[in-house]
């Protein structure tokens, strides 16, 4: 029996760890494509938008994993069904429960993996992920350089740039720094690029010259192979970082500090952040039990369980999408919570009694058959 446990959790591995790379590349895709103006309006590389994007997959896993072993269950499962190796196991004496056992295991295997990711890796992932975007938002020299184009910043600068390479080196750079009295400063140069350095931004530009009228009326002219140009103060920015409630550790999550205006009026989401992170593991157990009640939970049909795999995908469909509305009530009701954990824990419940229900009637009848053979074996050998 053992051996037989360790051929179906085999042949699950593969249908299940396929549907979730599957499922993780379409939602990196989506991410990456909620992310695109990342590069299209703030000038960033594909690097910066494919870290975003890889950095935002592990707060997506409480809804990949649970779909995806969900779908994997039914493939593997129905694969063996159609290739009569389920029946050879009922025939071999296995129970409902004794076949279903590998597939539960692996639900609690992945349960535990998606508990460790919602209360480690995806606040870990998040702060780096936030940390990221509030980088790029204040990067104001990479979003106000247009290539062409004459931009001026909110404290009189102005700057322009003929043409942006790909590696991020400038060409043919002019740029007029506001003076008292008119005493402006120009600066043109062949070349030039953007360096970053402890918090402060320098255009560092070779090959060109600056202009100034001094105070006298005498034009100063100044030719340089390279200069750095700090441009700090002229892209200045009054944002600060804040971490939403997907970015916080449990601890922030269920004990917020009450001194903080925003912790202080958003407690609430707090809290049902810190619930939603400990309950939606358990929808992989409650969806590995609806996939395995799909295909083997009933009577055994020739044909196929087309139409039960149908049924259990809309309940899980219909239970998932619950849980979503019940955690977004939660966020206004600090005394809905209860109501995370009950969802996933009653579909495990009806789960596991109709399998051990069926599991009995189908125990009873072959016990009835063993009783009505034996007669039959009795009296054949009194002949």
């Amino acid at each position: 029996m053992r051996t037989v446990e360790r051929y179906i959790s085999r042949q699950l591995r593969f249908p299940v760890i396929a549907a979730i790379l599957a499922l993780t590349a379409v939602a990196m895709l989506s991410q990456s494509l909620n992310q695109l103006d990342v590069i299209v309006e703030r000038g960033q590389s594909a690097w910066v938008l494919l870290k975003i994007s890889f950095l935002a997959l592990p707060q997506l896993t409480s809804l990949v994993f649970p779909i995806a072993i969900f779908v994997g269950t039914l493939v593997a499962l129905n694969r063996l069904h159609n290739e009569h190796e389920i029946v050879a196991c009922y025939a071999s004496g296995m129970s409902l429960w004794r076949i279903a056992s590998p597939v539960l295991r692996l639900g609690v295997y992945i349960t535990m993996l998606s508990l460790a990711m919602n209360l480690f890796i995806q606040p870990a992932a998040s702060r780096l992920m936030r940390q990221e975007l509030y980088n790029v938002k204040t990067d104001l020299a990479s979003s106000l350089i247009r290539e062409g184009d004459f931009s001026t910043t909110q404290s009189g600068l102005t700057i322009y740039v003929q043409r942006i390479d790909q590696n991020g080196l400038l060409r043919q750079i002019f740029i007029r720094t506001p003076g008292g009295d008119g005493m402006d400063r120009t600066y043109s140069a062949k070349e030039g690029r953007i360096l970053r350095k402890d918090g402060t931004s320098s255009l560092v530009m070779r090959k060109g010259s600056m202009q100034q009228v001094s105070d006298k009326g005498v034009l100063n002219h100044l030719t340089f192979e390279e200069y750095a140009f700090d441009i700090t103060n002229y892209f200045s920015s009054d944002d600060f970082l804040h971490y939403k409630e997907s970015d916080r550790w449990m601890h922030e999550l269920f004990y917020p500090n009450m001194a903080m205006d925003w912790e202080r009026g958003n407690w609430k989401k707090l809290f049902a952040e810190g619930h939603s992170r400990l309950a939606s593991p358990l929808y992989n157990i409650a969806f590995v039990l609806l996939a395995t009640l799909g295909v083997l939970g009933g009577r055994f049909s020739r044909s196929g369980y087309t139409k039960r795999i149908m049924i259990v995908s809309s309940i899980a469909a219909g239970v998932r999408i619950l849980g979503f509305g019940v955690e977004a009530a939660c966020n206004n009701s600090a005394g809905m919570n209860f109501m995370q954990y009950v969802i996933p824990l009653t579909l495990i419940f009806l789960c596991a009694k109709t399998i051990y229900k069926n599991d009995r009637i189908k125990g009873a009848k072959s016990s009835t058959q063993l009783i009505e053979l034996s007669p039959l074996s009795s009296g054949g050998q009194s002949r």
